[in-house]
């Protein structure tokens, strides 16, 4: 049975370190490479497309901002109108001459409160699908845009 030699144990460190010359090294890089197409990359161009593109979400994120700060007005402005609503409701049916009348009026407010949420949350939905949907068909264009310029550099690059 043989034993298995180690092949690094007849390394030589020091004859390694005294034959190394990185100018020999990077003198027989640069001729195997010369001879292969290696395709230049346009570093000005790529940083234009992503310049795009933090700009595209810089935007796509100012706009969502703004969209939240618009729903938090409009969300504000209802429940100010609920409470106008609740006091008038109130004062009403406090003023009511018989039980029946206070009653029916309890009705009503309560039938109204429900539709008037039911119209304020999908006016609400409504918002937020819209805004939601023109900022990511915003950013998705420039994603489309990003991508052709890409594209457009590869092919630029293979010529």
């Amino acid at each position: 049975m043989t034993k298995a030699s180690n092949p690094f144990q007849a390394f030589d460190m020091s004859k390694f370190t005294a034959d190394f010359d990185p100018a020999k090294i990077t003198a027989e890089f640069s001729k195997m490479t010369k001879d292969m197409n290696i395709p230049t990359v346009d570093v000005e161009a790529v940083v234009k497309t992503q310049q795009k593109n933090i700009e595209a979400l810089t935007a796509a994120n100012q706009s969502a901002t703004e969209s939240v700060k618009a729903l938090a007005q409009r969300q504000t402005e209802i429940i100010q109108e609920s409470i106008k609503q609740t006091q008038a409701a109130i004062d009403s049916m406090t003023k009511s001459k018989t039980p029946q009348d206070a009653a029916a009026k309890q009705v009503d407010f309560v039938k109204t409160a429900f539709e008037s949420a039911f119209s304020n949350m999908r006016e609400l939905a409504d918002f937020v699908a819209t805004t939601n949907k023109e900022n990511m068909d915003k950013f998705n264009s420039r994603v489309a845009e990003s991508f052709e310029e890409m594209q457009a550099l590869g092919n630029s690059s293979k010529n």
